[in-house]
């Protein structure tokens, strides 16, 4: 657990030239478990998409550090190769490609060498009956069909068997009963202690962690970490939620925002009167 793993200095990104995270600084050592939470809006996908260096988002200041060396430029399939991996939130659907052979692919060429093909499939299937994966869902088109659960267990298995140095799991436990959270929780506990690898997870919910060590727990607002505590914090939001931890002045932008948004809203209703010959 010595080291940094990743680092994320001063960090200021977005989409479409909006600024979403701002001045953010995060350190992960390995093996350690992160948990990122915060009310919607808050940016935590936008930190996902932006570790994994998705090409709509921007960085505009600071730096990511990755097992020591400088990713800020690297692209997506770089970071991949270097050992990063995201979970969507919306898993993809890709018709045309297996399952199976989506995941061996990704296997080759994160590792840089062929797997071969009989103990690929005999470590796929183990890894599809820890998830209570029917087996025939390798031979389909990757999410294709899928309910929303098997797209998230489609997830996990790829976590599983590419066995990444870190993993982002953006809130992949959306959607799921109470019995599919607890099969994916049990893939996530497997990957930490088969691989011991680091994990950010972002998630609204605390079932998930219920099997888990967390290390930290960080609270992000308006694109700025607001609070970091250990596993208690998480408890602590349950009960009472994210209303304490929101700054003041976030509070009073946000009153400014609807202020001027109600007044807007009541100057085009005078506009469309006037211009309706005040029939209105």
């Amino acid at each position: 657990m010595e080291g940094n793993l990743l680092e994320i200095q001063h960090l200021t990104s977005g989409i479409e030239g909006k600024d979403i995270l701002k001045d953010l600084s995060l350190n992960i050592k390995k093996g350690e478990i992160h948990v990122l939470m915060g009310p919607n809006g808050a940016g935590k996908s936008t930190l996902g998409y932006t570790l994994m260096g998705s090409p709509e988002y921007s960085v505009k200041a600071g730096k990511i550090l990755f097992d020591g060396k400088d990713i800020t430029a690297s692209s997506a399939d770089e970071r991949a190769k270097a050992g990063m991996f995201l979970s969507f939130q919306d898993p993809l659907e890709v018709p045309g490609v297996s399952l199976e052979s989506f995941i061996r692919t990704s296997m080759q060429q994160t590792r840089g060498q062929k797997i071969k093909l009989l103990s690929f499939q005999k470590e796929l299937q183990s890894c599809m009956e820890l998830l209570n994966m029917n087996k025939s869902y390798a031979e389909r088109d990757l999410n294709v069909g899928f309910s929303g659960g098997e797209k998230k267990k489609s997830e996990i298995l790829q976590l599983l068997m590419l066995k990444p140095k870190f993993a982002i799991l953006d809130e992949t436990d959306s959607g799921l009963d109470v019995d599919a959270v607890r099969t994916v929780s049990k893939g996530i506990e497997e990957y930490q202690k088969s691989v011991g690898g680091s994990l950010l997870i972002i998630t609204h919910s605390t079932k998930i962690l219920e099997s888990l060590k967390v290390d930290y727990a960080h609270i992000l607002v308006k694109g700025s970490l607001v609070h970091t505590g250990d596993s208690s914090l998480i408890e602590e939001i349950n009960r009472e939620g994210f209303e304490k931890f929101i700054p003041q002045s976030v509070k009073d932008a946000e009153r400014r925002e609807k202020l001027a948004a109600a007044a807007k809203a009541a100057m085009d209703a005078v506009k469309m009167n006037a211009a309706n010959g005040g029939l209105n």
